[in-house]
C-alpha cells in the first residue's frame, strides 16, 4: 500500500509506530497462541534486535508501550533499550485477541477436535471477520468478538495519542490486533487483506483531539533480511 498523505491543515497528530512482536515457537509451529504466553524464539530476538537498530536511527519515541504477554514485552524491552527510552508502559489493552477454545492447538486442528462446541459456527467467519454479522460473534471458550478486540485497542491508542500529541510513540501489539488496528483506518465495507508479518511496522497518525487516523504504512519489513521472512505464521487473525 502506498503512503497516504502527511496530515495538513493545522490539526497536531501523534505518529504511533505500531510494531509486531517477534516471532515464537508457537508461530513456527502454526499454533493459535490467542492470550496465551510463549516467549519469543532465537529468530524473534533477532528480529526484535533488527527492528530496534532501525527505529533507533529514526526519531527517538516519547515513549514505548506494550502488550504484557511476554512475546510482546520481550520485544518492546528491546526496542526501548536501543531506542534510549525508559518510559516503557505494558497494558492488557494491547493484548492479543483471545482466542477461546482454540487457543493452544494446531490452527488445522483446532475444530476437529471441539466439533460439538463448534457445530454452527463459521470458524472463518468469525476469526477474519469476513462478513458484518461475524464480528459480533464470540468464540466459545471466552473468546472475543472482532468488535471487543477493536474497541479495546483503538480505545487505548486514542488514550495514548492524546497524551503524546505532536509526538512520536512506539506500540509492540500483535498481529489479529493491529489488523483491526488497520482495519479501524479504512472504510466499512473495505476488502482489503492485510499481512502483518513478525516485528513489521505499522505507522499511524492519530488525531488526539479530534479522533482522525490515518494509515500511513502497514506490514513494512523492509529492515529484514529475505531469510527472516521465510516460513513466518501471521497476520491473519488466526494466531499472532
Amino acid at each position: 500500500m502506498s503512503p497516504t498523505a502527511a496530515p495538513s491543515g493545522g490539526e497536531e497528530f501523534t505518529e504511533v509506530v505500531v510494531v509486531r512482536h517477534g516471532e515464537t515457537a508457537w508461530n513456527a509451529s502454526r499454533i493459535v497462541q490467542g492470550q496465551m504466553d510463549p516467549e519469543l524464539n532465537e529468530t524473534g530476538r533477532q528480529q526484535a534486535a533488527v527492528v530496534a537498530r532501525r527505529l533507533s536511527r529514526e526519531a527517538k519515541p516519547a515513549a514505548v508501550y506494550s502488550s504484557d504477554l511476554k512475546r510482546a514485552a520481550e520485544t518492546a524491552e528491546i526496542i526501548a533499550k536501543a531506542c534510549d527510552v525508559s518510559n516503557l508502559v505494558l497494558n492488557e489493552a494491547l493484548r492479543e485477541r483471545h482466542m477461546g477454545y482454540l487457543q493452544g492447538l494446531k490452527w488445522e486442528d483446532a475444530v476437529d477436535k471441539n466439533p460439538d462446541v463448534f457445530r454452527g459456527f463459521d470458524i472463518f467467519k468469525i476469526t477474519q471477520g469476513s462478513d458484518p454479522d461475524s464480528r459480533n460473534q464470540e468464540i466459545p471458550g471466552g473468546g472475543e468478538s472482532l468488535n471487543q478486540l477493536n474497541e479495546r485497542c483503538v480505545s487505548y491508542l486514542n488514550k495514548i495519542a492524546r497524551e503524546h500529541t505532536g509526538e512520536r510513540v512506539v506500540v509492540v501489539s500483535h498481529g489479529a490486533a493491529i489488523l483491526e488496528l488497520c482495519r479501524h483506518t479504512d472504510p466499512p465495507n473495505s476488502s482489503i487483506r492485510r499481512h502483518i508479518p513478525n516485528t513489521s511496522l505499522n505507522v499511524f497518525r492519530v488525531s488526539g483531539v479530534t479522533g482522525r487516523w490515518i494509515l500511513e504504512s502497514c506490514g513494512d519489513t523492509s529492515h529484514l533480511e529475505n531469510g527472516f521472512l521465510e516460513d513466518l505464521f501471521g497476520g491473519d487473525g488466526a494466531s499472532a
